[in-house]
């Protein structure tokens, strides 16, 4: 991407200045992102504010056809999506085309949706009917795991609600988001999406802004609960996705080696930066050692190199902050447990990590506590279900967990018990658009996803009808 620049008003525009963006895998600059200020800021919301009462009252179904184009345009351009992502995110090339086909797929997936009226009484009566309305002005906030995937999760279920938005990336991966902005810009009317990046200084001036009907945010707890709290001022709608500390617990019926495989892929994926990965897990006492064993063998085994090169299968760790986090939890691994296979920092430019596995740690143990966010998975193990399952949810966090198990009827049974937003039985990580994905306790509130998801980008309306 030669000259990104900001969506405005359906213009492509400078910003006020400009910051590098970091290839992780190098640790070198490869472009420069154009920078919002307060003003700008205000000139997109006041731009998505004039365009909220034409795009809201277009028919749905021309929403939904403009929402595909966008999707058919992503796709089309897959391939420099795809490219740009691995640069600025660090993925293996092959996942980040996962994630651009995956964005395409949600937007198609909420194109389908409707939320059409409810009607809750008709009798001789009366007649009561719900309808859904569109919010106004929405303030996307986006992570940098998933820039692409996790914009689309909001821009999609705006979008068909009737509402514009204004989109603000993370400082350290705009430049996705900055390419769709161009995609916008050829297909949508003015105003209706606005794209801004900033070097993390316009948060408190959105989430505060008056004239943003809504704030969905996807980051860490602490940061959302600063974003609560700004809302508060205005009574903003909140959608906040934030973190997790996923509990896999592998009951005593389950394969050792086939669930230590998936379980690895569950914990390392994205180099283990995923909000929802499996974080830490659970093993009965009489597998332990092959478990851990076998897990040992995937991190020994595992590539790990830029995500351009044919073969990677795991990148670097996506900025310095988080890589100087990572190496200093590390350090209390070696002191809490037994490192069986990685603990190291790969001695090469670029912010990597070996993957690591670490066994003989307690649930007070720093890495079981804290979501990591990187390719270290802590293995305990244990005796008792009951007291396992009390250990996996004595934690602030509920985003999601899962059980594996031969015997279907006991994981369903187990999983029930799990106080997570979503619970997996022998999968992890298996998210779908049509489906809501919620956080529980410390992990989020209100639905991403699925008609639930949508819902949240609208007001619920009561039409009461006297006989």
């Amino acid at each position: 991407m030669s000259d990104p620049k900001l969506l405005i008003n359906g213009a492509l525009r400078d910003g006020v200045r400009t910051m590098d963006v970091i290839n992780p895998a190098t640790g070198d600059a490869f472009a420069a992102c154009p920078l919002a200020d307060e003003a700008l800021l205000d000139e997109a919301v006041a731009a998505a504010r004039a365009a909220f009462p034409a795009w809201s009252a277009r028919p749905i179904d021309e929403r939904a056809a403009l929402v595909t184009a966008l999707a058919d345009a992503l796709q089309a351009r897959a391939g420099e999506f795809s490219q740009l992502l691995t640069r600025e995110q660090g993925k293996p090339l092959d996942q980040a085309g996962m994630e651009v086909m995956g964005a395409a797929f949600t937007l198609r997936a909420f194109a389908a949706m409707r939320l059409e009226p409810v009607l809750l009484k008709d009798d001789e009566k009366g007649k009561i009917v719900e309808l859904r309305k569109p919010l106004g002005v929405v303030g996307a906030i986006t992570p940098w795991n998933f820039p692409l995937m996790l914009l689309m999760n909001k821009l999609g279920p705006a979008l068909m609600a009737g509402n514009t938005v204004v989109a603000k990336p993370a400082p350290t991966t705009p430049l996705t988001s900055l390419l769709f902005g161009g995609l916008c810009a050829d297909i949508l009317p003015p105003g209706v999406v606005n794209i801004l990046c900033d070097d993390n200084d316009l948060g408190p001036a959105m989430t505060s802004h008056p004239d943003i009907a809504k704030i969905s945010f996807t980051g860490s707890t602490e940061t959302g609960k600063k974003v609560m709290q700004a809302a508060a001022a205005t009574l903003k709608r909140v959608t906040l996705e934030l973190g997790g500390n996923d509990a896999a617990i592998v009951l005593d019926d389950a394969d050792p080696v086939d669930t230590a495989r998936r379980i690895f892929q569950g914990a390392m994926a994205n180099a283990g930066q995923v909000c929802v990965a499996i974080k830490r897990a659970y093993v009965p006492e009489a597998m332990y050692e092959i478990f851990c064993d076998e897990l040992a063998r995937l991190a020994r085994v595992a590539i790990v190199d830029d995500g351009t090169r044919q073969g990677a299968q795991i990148g670097p760790i996506q900025n310095r902050t988080q890589f100087d986090k990572l190496k200093a939890l590390l350090k209390s691994c070696a002191e809490e447990g037994q490192l069986v296979a990685g603990g190291d920092v790969i001695d090469r430019p670029g912010y990597f990590l070996s993957p690591t596995i670490v066994r003989d740690v307690d649930d007070d143990a720093a890495i079981v506590r804290e979501e990591q966010f990187g390719p270290v998975l802590p293995v305990l193990k244990y005796r008792d279900l009951d007291d396992v399952i009390a250990r996996a949810n004595a934690s602030d966090y509920g985003l999601g967990g899962s059980i594996w198990s031969a015997d279907e009827e006991r994981a369903t049974a187990a999983a029930a018990q799990i106080q997570s937003g979503t619970v997996w039985v022998n999968q992890h990580l298996a998210l779908n658009p049509t489906i809501p994905f919620r956080g529980a306790k410390s992990s989020g509130i209100g639905a991403e996803l699925g008609a639930d998801g949508l819902k949240e980008y609208t007001q619920a309306s009561i039409i009461n009808i006297k006989r």
